[in-house]
């Protein structure tokens, strides 16, 4: 049987703090939750929604699910994941509960990634995201009210500040500790070349991708890929920077284990192919290919 929602017409379902299940974090008015069943943020099946489809999506969980602070009511949901490779069933699952989800409303950013796991990385990106969309409404003027003399507000991700290690940069760069950790190793000759080096590029119709790799060997290159997915949502920044920044701060988790155990490393002949393959892949870019000078 499908569910008409609560009261006011909505199909979401309040979370409220249960025994041993609060919120373990309360950020900007949101509570944020870990480890929640879509169905629990459901009053029942939404109208439209098989009930194959409910069964199968209801089972599903989120890492973290972010709440208004008011109402307790879900606003977004983020997970982690490892990229999805070419699996039918797993790709009918992620429909069914994409369909779940776009029938009642619920925003959705998941992250793809062989290295990033919630458990480690979770807080600080929902943290990341609740203040960078924040800061967009706070800063962003109406259409209507916009004065062409007057200079735009400086971007979340551009705001040039103290970094933990002193230095002065980007604050809101989710790579910056991995990019001051290369530097440290680069000094301590344990890498080739000190830059974390990355690109990015948004696909139409689907997820933003952002490329690391910093070079650990004359040649041989520690790469990380990261894609953010947006499902009726709106990360605050641009989603392919903030792809980069992650893959940059998987580049950052790796290097930790550089000296424990080698680490899988990539010839750069192959990652200055599989640049160049991107860049013929242009025309399924929404903005186009705009690193072209790492082609040449």
């Amino acid at each position: 049987m499908t569910s008409t929602g609560s009261d006011d017409g909505s199909l979401l379902r309040p979370l409220v703090a249960s025994t041993g299940r609060g919120p373990v974090l309360v950020r900007g008015g949101h509570l944020v939750y870990a480890a929640r069943r879509l169905a629990e943020l459901l009053h029942g099946r939404p109208p439209g929604v098989t009930g194959h489809q409910w069964n199968s999506a209801g089972r599903e969980s989120f890492d973290y699910v972010v709440c208004a602070g008011d109402t307790g009511r879900p606003l977004f949901a983020v997970e982690f994941g490892a990229p999805t490779a070419a699996d039918p069933a797993a790709e009918r699952g992620e429909r069914m509960k994409n369909a779940v989800c776009a029938a009642v409303g619920l925003e959705v950013l998941r992250i793809a990634s062989p290295t990033l796991r919630a458990a480690d990385h979770g807080r600080r990106v929902v943290e990341y995201v609740i203040d960078a969309r924040g800061y967009a409404a706070a800063v962003g003027p109406e259409p209507e009210h916009v004065d062409p003399v007057e200079a735009a507000p400086v971007a979340f991700r551009d705001i040039v500040g103290r970094l933990p290690d002193g230095r002065s940069g980007h604050v809101n760069d989710l790579g910056a500790l991995a990019r001051a950790a290369a530097v440290e190793a680069y000094v301590a000759r344990r890498l080739a070349d000190p830059i974390v080096r990355g690109l990015h590029v948004c696909w139409t119709d689907g997820p933003a991708e952002g490329w690391s790799w910093v070079e650990v060997f004359p040649g041989r290159c520690l790469v990380e890929r990261v894609e953010v997915w947006e499902h009726r949502f709106s990360c605050g920044v641009d989603p392919g920077r903030l792809a980069e920044d992650l893959a940059a701060a998987a580049v950052g988790e790796r290097l930790r284990a550089l000296d424990a155990a080698g680490p899988d490393l990539m010839a750069r002949e192959r990652l200055d192919r599989d640049i160049r393959r991107l860049r013929e892949r242009g025309g399924e870019m929404r903005d186009g290919f705009g690193f072209a000078h790492l082609c040449a």
